[in-house]
């Protein structure tokens, strides 16, 4: 307890000389938001500063190992660099689908030659990524995907289309899943990853009702995927013909990340962010909203109590596999109803749609976003079936 007292005060000391005034703001735009890339460019100084230090301190992915770029804290010792963050509101200084998707599925499946290249330009914020996973007909039925890998000896000829395909149009890389054999459905699906700029690669953008969107259309025209990158560096990840499994423990990771935006640490704060949307002291705003508030507030705190948990568990091996699909659940709708009191709270003004007052609309346009947060990484529905099968052993219809 000593080591960790003693982290924590030197943790606490360098994020004070290290993070910058403005990268302990909340983030108001896209661009304040860092994703890294071949061709990202920083808003300010104050996100270069702060990327930079932590990348030297192996903070962007600080529990991974120090050869893949992180700073090989322990799982107690992450924890509390999360909590002196949270205390301070110290923006994340890189975001990724790399470092919360596929970063752990490399970490479990990958060869040393890809963990040493993908993980350290990950780290470092060399390559931006993306996931294809869902197609037009095979969205919470992934298995069903057709997208189809032709073997050409040396490599693939992909093609075939993928959708709701995040940050597509900005992505160096996508990890992909590819039909390989079309007698199994299961066992016919390979894990690959290649080039956004290769030949006949191509995504075009989904506007929703929000008025804008992460989300692309993505296809695939006889792309060449190579079987290997070089020594020890195969351009699939695990088995060909087994992706299916890498893909399985890829979700479990997109679903806990999709979970943190309906809690955390920083959740039961809500209270104060409602009060400055509706220009109100607390003691003045309608008592059914306070109490719908309040209500929230134990969800967020009792969310935050049961991801703790279940990360404990996890570490000691004792984690039941579809506790991910909780984590989904109940996050998601727990964001919704989050983004349900802000506009609540603001009345008609958080109806707004383009002034500066609102930034843009803000307020309304996150709220139609949150629509998506029950589809997106598995429906709700689906979750719901998967925990009333798989952990409350309920019969099936």
């Amino acid at each position: 307890m000593a080591d960790l007292d003693n982290f924590r005060t030197e943790t606490r000391a360098w994020l004070e000389a290290n993070c910058p005034a403005e990268m302990r703001e909340p983030a108001r735009d896209e661009s304040d938001i860092y994703w890294g890339g071949r061709k990202a460019t920083f808003k300010n100084d104050a996100q270069k500063a702060w990327f930079e230090a932590c990348v030297a301190k192996g903070y962007t992915v600080p529990a991974w190992p120090k050869e893949y770029g992180g700073a090989g804290l322990s799982a107690a010792e992450a924890k509390i660099l999360r909590q002196e963050m949270a205390a301070i509101n110290a923006r994340p200084p890189l975001s990724s689908f790399g470092i919360w998707m596929l970063g752990p599925a490399l970490l479990k499946f990958g060869t040393e030659g890809q963990k040493q290249r993908f993980l350290n330009e990950i780290a470092r914020g060399e390559i931006r990524w993306c996931q294809g996973y869902s197609e037009p007909g095979s969205g919470s039925d992934l298995v069903s995907m057709q997208t189809f890998g032709e073997d050409k000896g040396d490599h693939w000829e992909v093609s075939g289309q993928k959708i709701w395909t995040s940050y597509a149009n900005h992505a160096d890389w996508i990890f992909c899943l590819v039909r390989t054999d079309k007698a199994d459905k299961y066992q016919g699906i390979t894990f690959m990853l290649f080039d956004m700029e290769s030949q006949g690669v191509t995504t075009k953008p989904i506007l929703l009702i929000s008025g804008s969107s992460p989300f692309c259309e993505t296809f695939f025209d006889g792309v060449e995927v190579p079987k290997s990158y070089g020594d020890d560096c195969p351009g699939f990840v695990g088995e060909i013909n087994r992706g299916w499994d890498v893909a399985k423990y890829l979700l479990g990771h997109e679903r806990e990340m999709i979970s943190g935006m309906g809690g955390g640490e920083g959740t039961a704060a809500i209270g104060s962010a409602l009060n400055r949307r509706a220009g109100k002291d607390g003691d003045s705003i309608d008592p059914c909203l306070r109490a719908e508030l309040a209500m929230f507030d134990v969800d967020a705190l009792s969310f935050t109590a049961m991801g703790e948990k279940f990360m404990d568990e996890m570490k000691a091996g004792k984690g039941h596999p579809a506790q991910p699909n909780m984590m989904k659940y109940v996050g998601t709708e727990l964001n919704k109803r989050r983004h349900e009191l802000m506009m609540s709270a603001g009345g008609s003004r958080s109806l707004e749609w383009e002034s500066d007052e609102t930034s843009g609309g803000k307020p309304s346009r996150n709220w139609l976003r949150t629509k998506a947060n029950s589809i997106e990484g598995g429906t709700s529905e689906v979750m719901l079936n998967v925990v009333s099968k798989r952990i409350l052993d309920l019969p099936g219809a």
